[in-house]
């Protein structure tokens, strides 16, 4: 079996292009200028921790930045599955963005991720915008089912710098 995926590779998840940075360490091929660093922030919860703040300001004071939250969906926990109503998730990020904002001093936008899979999310967004670098905010793998084993890990092989963030409660 093992011989067999590894002539085949169809144990492989497919990428497009635009994710396939793993040549190009320093990220994508198209870099927005240093006033326009775009900053892919992805957290285990729907609320701001001070863990996540503190990186999201640390971020900031390194040079102009513009954030995109990007939160699961709360119905999505429990059984790992697609959940169409996001109104719960809507409203926790709603409360979380001025705060963000303000703390950071940078702008925040954000949305509800739409698969129960962080990374199809990540990959999703990555390839829907303009992003320079990933802060990734999890819990130990057997507390956050949204956060899958090894996250940071297949983060990494999108080729965007990454900082990861311990999730405080």
């Amino acid at each position: 079996m093992v011989i067999y995926l590894t002539i085949t590779k169809r144990d492989l998840i497919a990428v497009s292009a635009s994710e396939a940075q793993l040549d190009t360490p320093s990220g994508p091929s198209e870099v927005p200028a240093a006033d326009e660093s775009n900053v892919l922030v992805v957290t285990n919860k729907t609320e701001a921790t001070p863990a996540l703040v503190d990186a999201m300001r640390e971020r900031a004071a390194a040079g102009p930045a513009k954030f995109f939250l990007l939160v699961p969906n709360p119905d999505h926990l429990p059984f790992d599955r697609v959940a169409v109503d996001i109104a719960d998730g809507e409203k926790a990020l709603e409360s979380a963005l001025p705060r963000l904002q303000e703390e950071s001093g940078a702008e925040v936008e954000g949305r509800v991720a739409s698969s129960p899979n962080a990374y199809d999310d990540i990959v999703a967004a990555l390839s829907g915008g303009d992003y320079r670098e990933i802060i990734l905010e999890t819990l130990p793998s057997h507390v956050s089912h949204w956060l899958h084993v090894d996250l940071p890990e297949r983060v990494t092989h999108l080729g965007y710098p990454l900082t990861t963030v311990a999730a405080t409660r």
